[in-house]
């Protein structure tokens, strides 16, 4: 059961090709409990193309550009996706009822294009600019985790906006209780790793995490009425912007 959770979540939640099983409510219960391993990938990822640009003398450039690159590489985009969505509904300015319609929407909008070229632009901007060291790298890696901690323990924990869609259907299928369980203790252990990688960094990195997640349900609940999957991918793209944000903070004032 455990391992049919496991491929579940890797394959919902990335590219990486996974063997089928039953979606069933019996394999789905502890799906989203593996969605973070998903940012284990992620951080390694960067840390492996971090330790290649310096091996064979690439650029920061390069370095950035790749490690921009590699969230969506491993994730597919879905959480991209949800962002693009997400940026379209909000700057509707329109009802709440309406937002939820654009939410499901396949065409992309202006503002969605606008939105993603802003994100690529900062992601960017703040990997380039980054001192990329090893402790560093640590706390950006172990963000991935944290990140999807919070995502996974809000599908389970927070309002939905309606009773359909993707979250719905991980929700209900989910042992709510003891997803939520497993990942507050998760998300405690990331951040206390990331403070005894870097106390100074971690702690930042840490906060800013957790006050994107206080903004993400007063935001979902008073825009939307709860939250929906696309609310979900714009909060984590959201969240590890604010991490990178965090942390150079931290290395430019201190």
């Amino acid at each position: 059961m455990l391992i049919q959770s496991f491929v579940i979540a890797f394959a919902m939640y990335s590219s990486l090709p996974m063997p089928r099983v039953e979606w069933s409510r019996e394999n789905m219960q502890y799906a989203m409990c593996f969605f973070p391993f998903i940012g284990v990938v992620i951080g390694a990822g960067i840390a492996l193309w971090r330790f290649a640009c310096s091996l064979l003398g690439l650029s920061q450039i390069l370095f950035a550009v790749g490690a921009v690159l590699l969230p969506v590489l491993v994730t597919g985009g879905i959480h991209l996706d949800g962002f693009c969505d997400t940026v379209d509904a909000l700057s509707s300015h329109q009802t709440r009822e309406k937002k939820l319609k654009i939410l499901k929407d396949p065409h992309t909008g202006a503002f969605a294009i606008i939105g993603l070229c802003c994100l690529f632009l900062i992601l960017f901007a703040l990997w380039q600019e980054l001192d990329s060291n090893w402790s560093t790298l640590s706390v950006l890696g172990i963000g991935f985790v944290l990140s999807r901690c919070l995502s996974g323990f809000a599908v389970a924990a927070f309002p939905l906006a309606k009773d359909t869609g993707l979250v719905h259907t991980f929700a209900s299928m989910s042992a709510k209780k003891r997803v939520r369980l497993w990942l507050a203790v998760f998300a405690v252990l990331c951040t206390t790793g990331m403070i005894v990688v870097s106390p100074l960094e971690g702690g930042i990195c840490a906060g800013a995490s957790l006050l994107c997640f206080g903004w993400y349900y007063w935001m979902a609940k008073r825009q939307f009425g709860g939250i929906t999957g696309d609310l979900a991918g714009y909060f984590l793209q959201i969240c590890e912007c604010s991490q990178l944000l965090a942390v150079l903070f931290v290395q430019k004032l201190f």
